[in-house]
C-alpha cells in the first residue's frame, strides 16, 4: 500500500506544481479561505460525468506554486449525496499533497468525526478551526495545541472572514511534512476484528489506508466496492464474500456501532480540549438568527429584506433614480445624439447608419438598453444579493421556507437559486445543479422559467406599475398565485420523493465591503459578458427584420394574440425582444409605456403576461444543457400557453372588475 510520503514524493517528482483539496461542511468558510489563498485566479467547471461544480485556482506560496481546490461539502468520507461523491473522488484520484480540512470552532465535536475518518484514511491532513471569533464570542474556549497533540496533524486556528490565521495556514501548507507513522483510532474489539478479516485479505495499492476502505466496504459503499474490483482482480471474490458475511452478521447494528464509536473518540479527544461557560453568551447576532428561522418572526424580517432590499433599493433607487440618470440624461440626452451626428458624418448609407444608430441600432438600442437600464438595475440587485449572501442570512430562509416548499416537491436548499433567479434566471438554473433530486431540478427550473423576473425585467416593471395605485398588487398576486398553483401540481405530477433536507447555519454577521464589492464585481462580470452580445445579436437580428420586412410579417402575426389580451400590436415587438432577453422585453414595455402607448391595465397585463413568457434564448439553452431537449422544449411550451392564457383571463377580470379602470 502506497503511503501517503511515497505520494507527496511522486507527485512532486511530476510536477512542479502541488495540489492542496479543502474539504469540509458546507457553510464552514472553505469558499473563503480559497479566495484568500487563490485571489482572482480562478476557473469553476464541472468535475466530469456529473453537474457538480469545482472550483480551481493557483496559489504561490513561499515561492512553491499550488493548484488548490475547493471540493463540494461534504459530512464523511461514505458518501450520500453527489456533491459528496464529488469530493471523495477528488481525494481518491487527484492525490492532493496536502488536504486542509475546515470545520466551524462551534460544532467542534460533530465535525471532528470527518476529521478522524480523514486521518485514519491516511490522507496528509490539515485542520483549519475555523469560525474562532465567534466561538470566542460565545464564551467557547479551544485548546489548540492540545488538540494538535492528541489528532497527530497540525492544527491552526482561524477566522477566515476577517482574514485570521491565514498567513499561519499558507504556512503549514508549505511546510506540510506527511509523517510514514500512520496514525491509529482504535475501534472495539469486536469491531477490530471486523477490519482485521478484510484488510489481510487487501492486495491492491491505494491511496486510502486499508483500514479506511475496509470501513467503506463494511458500510455497503458501492464506489468503494467497484474501485476494490478493479484493483483486487481475481482476490476481489473471497473478499466480497467476506464483507457480505461480516455485513449479514451485522446487519441490524453496524452503521449504528460505528457511529456511536466514532462519537466515543471525539469525546476522548476534546476532553480538556473544547470548554463552555455554564451560562453560554448569546450574541446579538444569535438573536437575529433564532428570529430569522421562526416564522412567526421571520415572515415579518423576510417582508422588512424584501421591501427595503428589492423594492427600495433596486426597484426604486436602481431602476428609477440611477436609470432616469443614465439612460434619459446621459444616454438620450447626450450620448445618443451626439454618436448619432458622427455616424451619420461617416457612414453614408442610410441602410448601415441604421444597423448603428437607427430604431433597432446596435449602439442607440441594444447598448443603451444593456447599460443605461439594464446594467444599474442588476448591479443593485448583486449588491443586495451580495449583502445578504455575507450576512449568512440566506441559510436561515432555507430553514423559514423549507416546510412551505416541501409542499412544492423541494426542500429548503431550493430558496438559493430561487433568489438568485431574481438577480439572473440563467445563473440560476445553473445553480439547480445543487439540489439533491432530478426531479427537484426539474420543479426549480419550471418555476424559474415561468414566474421569477430577473432583476432588470423586475426593477423595470416594478419601476412602471408602482405610478399606478394597485397595479403592482395585481402582478404580484398574479404571480405568487401561478408559483402555487404550478408548485403543488408539479410535485404531484412529476414522479419521485423529496429528499431529507439538511444545511449548516453559518454565523450572522456584518458584511464586509470588500467580500461584497468583490462578488458583485464577477457577478457583473459574468452577466455583462453573457448579456452583451446578445443585445448586440438582438440589435442586428431585429435590423435584418425590419430591412426585410419579417419583423413587420412576426408583428402582424402576433397582432391578434396581443388583442385578444386587450393590448395594442406594439406590444408585440416587447415579446419578440422578451425572446432575445427577458429585461430587453421589460425594456421595450418602458418605452411603450414612455409614449403613452399603454393604460394602467394593458400594462399590467403586458407586465404578467410577458413575466410568464418563455425562458430568454440564454436561459433556454442553458435548460437544454442541464435537463435535455425534451424537458427544456417541454417546458418553453408549457409556460408560454400558460403565460397568454393567464394575460386573457387576467384582461377579463380586470375589464369586468373595473380595477385599474
Amino acid at each position: 500500500m502506497a503511503t501517503c510520503c511515497s505520494k507527496q514524493t511522486e507527485s512532486s517528482s511530476l510536477s512542479s506544481s502541488r495540489k492542496v483539496a479543502l474539504v469540509g461542511n458546507p457553510n464552514v468558510g472553505k469558499s473563503v479561505l480559497f479566495n484568500a489563498l487563490t485571489g482572482a485566479y480562478v476557473t469553476v467547471s464541472n468535475y466530469p460525468g456529473t453537474s457538480v461544480e469545482v472550483s480551481r485556482g493557483n496559489a504561490v506560496i513561499n515561492s512553491q506554486a499550488w493548484e488548490v481546490i475547493d471540493t463540494p461539502g461534504m459530512y464523511s468520507i461514505h458518501t450520500i449525496t453527489e456533491e459528496e461523491r464529488v469530493a471523495r473522488e477528488i481525494l481518491l484520484h487527484e492525490s492532493p499533497d496536502v488536504v486542509v480540512h475546515v470545520l466551524d470552532a462551534r460544532n467542534l465535536e460533530r465535525m471532528l468525526a470527518m476529521t478522524i475518518q480523514l486521518i485514519e484514511a491516511g490522507l496528509p491532513v490539515i485542520l483549519v478551526v475555523n469560525i474562532m471569533d465567534e466561538a470566542e464570542r460565545m464564551g467557547l474556549s479551544i485548546d489548540l495545541e492540545l488538540l494538535q497533540q492528541k489528532l497527530g496533524i497540525p492544527v491552526i486556528g482561524a477566522a477566515t472572514a476577517r482574514k485570521r490565521g491565514i498567513e499561519e495556514i499558507r504556512a503549514a501548507i508549505n511546510g506540510y511534512r506527511c509523517s510514514c507513522e500512520q496514525r491509529h483510532f482504535e475501534y472495539s474489539r469486536l469491531l477490530e476484528r471486523d477490519i482485521n478479516e478484510v484488510t489481510v485479505m487487501m492486495q491492491g495499492e491505494y491511496i486510502l489506508s486499508v483500514r479506511a476502505l475496509a470501513l467503506l466496504l463494511l458500510q455497503q459503499d458501492d464506489e468503494i466496492s467497484d474501485l476494490l474490483r478493479h484493483r483486487e482482480g481475481d482476490g476481489y471474490a473471497p473478499l466480497a464474500e467476506k464483507v457480505r458475511e461480516i455485513s449479514f452478521e451485522r446487519r441490524e447494528s453496524f452503521h449504528l456501532d460505528l457511529s456511536l464509536e466514532r462519537n466515543e473518540m471525539v469525546k476522548r479527544i476534546i476532553n480538556g480540549v473544547f470548554t463552555a461557560p455554564n451560562k453560554r453568551v448569546v450574541t446579538f447576532a444569535e438573536r437575529i438568527s433564532k428570529l430569522a428561522v421562526q416564522p412567526i418572526t421571520g415572515v415579518p424580517l423576510l417582508i422588512v429584506v424584501l421591501y427595503f432590499g428589492l423594492y427600495q433599493f433596486v426597484g426604486v433607487f436602481g431602476a428609477g433614480t440611477v436609470v432616469d440618470l443614465l439612460e434619459k440624461k446621459l444616454f438620450e440626452g447626450i450620448f445618443n445624439p451626439w454618436i448619432i451626428g458622427v455616424v451619420n458624418s461617416i457612414i453614408p448609407w442610410v441602410i448601415i447608419q441604421e444597423l448603428f444608430v437607427g430604431e433597432y441600432g446596435i449602439i442607440t438600442l441594444g447598448l443603451r438598453y444593456a447599460v443605461g437600464i439594464i446594467l444599474p438595475i442588476v448591479a443593485t440587485f448583486f449588491i443586495f444579493f451580495s449583502f445578504l449572501e455575507d450576512t449568512g442570512y440566506f441559510p436561515r430562509l432555507a430553514l423559514l421556507v423549507d416546510r412551505i416548499f416541501k409542499h412544492f416537491g423541494l426542500t429548503g436548499r431550493a430558496v438559493i437559486p430561487m433568489v438568485l433567479g431574481f438577480g439572473c434566471d440563467t445563473m440560476a438554473t445553473m445553480v439547480t445543479r445543487t439540489l439533491e433530486t432530478t426531479r427537484e431540478r426539474i420543479i426549480a427550473t419550471i418555476l424559474l422559467s415561468l414566474t421569477i423576473p430577473c432583476s432588470a425585467q423586475l426593477g423595470v416593471i416594478m419601476s412602471l406599475l408602482s405610478k399606478y395605485p394597485g397595479a403592482l398588487a395585481v402582478w404580484s398576486g398574479c404571480l405568487l398565485l401561478l408559483f402555487l398553483l404550478v408548485g403543488l401540481l408539479s410535485a404531484k405530477i412529476i414522479p419521485g420523493e423529496a429528499p431529507m433536507f439538511y444545511m449548516e447555519l453559518p454565523p450572522m454577521r456584518l458584511p464586509q465591503l470588500g467580500n461584497v464589492l468583490t462578488k458583485t464585481y464577477t457577478r457583473m462580470q459574468w452577466y455583462f459578458m453573457e448579456i452583451l452580445p446578445l443585445f448586440v445579436l438582438a440589435s442586428v437580428l431585429l435590423w435584418l427584420g425590419k430591412i426585410t420586412g419579417f419583423f413587420e410579417k412576426m408583428v402582424n402575426a402576433m397582432a391578434p394574440v396581443m388583442a385578444s389580451i386587450g393590448l395594442p400590436r406594439e406590444t408585440a415587438v416587447s415579446f419578440i425582444f422578451g425572446f432575445f432577453r427577458r429585461d430587453y422585453g421589460a425594456a421595450g414595455l418602458y418605452e411603450l409605456e414612455t409614449k403613452g402607448l399603454m393604460d394602467a391595465r394593458q400594462l399590467t397585463v403586458a407586465a404578467v403576461t410577458l413575466t410568464l413568457f418563455i425562458p430568454c434564448i440564454a436561459q433556454f439553452l442553458i435548460m437544454k444543457k442541464e435537463r435535455g431537449w425534451k424537458v427544456a422544449g417541454g417546458i418553453g411550451i408549457f409556460v408560454s400557453l400558460l403565460a397568454f392564457a393567464s394575460g386573457y383571463l387576467l384582461n377579463k377580470a380586470l375589464i369586468i372588475t373595473g380595477l385599474l379602470a
